[in-house]
């Protein structure tokens, strides 16, 4: 009797840790809105996958990251993504890299959140200033100069930036835990958004005069568009 009783028990506790640490998978684009109606449901969590005996190298294979990216532009930086989209197989390993060149003295890659991937980024060529902030309530920020060979984490989900403080050009090369991290720019986000935020909300949230919120928003939702 006492045999079945352990056994029951070891099967409830089995079944219980199973319930535990279930989940759902994590979303690989934006939003992924619900339909009754299948014949209208046109993308999936992720994207849809060849029939593996229809693959070829080509899917798993990308050229160009030896280019440097052109940085003539207001923040000085470029991303050269590898992701999903540049590499079909990609999908479904939870894997993507970006190459990011910096123009000197003052090229930035502006704050930024990848909702979907942390990042891990090593400097090939000159001299970065990198940092992140954590969430509410601490926003503490964690803040490095890298050279090259240096390595630096950002946690997923948090704010980040790298800018270049040497006088040269500098390159770095990331690997995001993500086929498809995503991106969010703050600036842009929330002065460039399409239709843009009421200005009110924007001049109260960053305790600015009204008309530079204008202004900010004019300037970003024309790089924007």
């Amino acid at each position: 009797m006492k045999g079945v009783q352990f056994l029951v028990a070891f099967v409830l506790l089995a079944l219980a840790s199973k319930l535990v640490s279930a989940s759902d998978p994590s979303p690989l684009q934006d939003f992924c809105v619900a339909i009754n109606d299948t014949k209208d449901g046109v993308f999936v969590n992720g994207k849809f996958c060849k029939d593996p005996k229809l693959a070829k190298a080509e899917d798993f294979y990308l050229s160009g990251l030896n280019i440097p990216g052109n940085t003539s532009n207001q923040v000085g930086s470029m991303v050269t993504p590898a992701n999903v989209q540049q590499i079909p197989g990609l999908n479904t390993l939870g894997i993507s890299l970006v190459r990011i060149d910096y123009a000197p003295y003052g090229g930035l890659n502006p704050p930024h959140t990848h909702p979907r991937a942390t990042e891990i980024l090593v400097v090939v060529e000159g001299t970065l200033y990198v940092g992140f902030v954590t969430s509410n309530m601490d926003n503490r920020l964690f803040t490095k100069v890298l050279h090259p060979g240096d390595v630096f984490v950002f946690p997923e989900g948090l704010i980040h930036f790298q800018f270049n403080i040497g006088h040269t050009n500098a390159v770095a090369f990331a690997a995001l835990s993500s086929q498809n991290p995503g991106v969010i720019t703050i600036a842009n986000a929330v002065f460039g958004s399409d239709p843009a935020i009421n200005p009110d909300v924007l001049t109260k949230a960053f305790q600015l005069d009204k008309n530079i919120v204008n202004q900010l928003q004019s300037r970003f939702w024309w790089d924007n568009n």
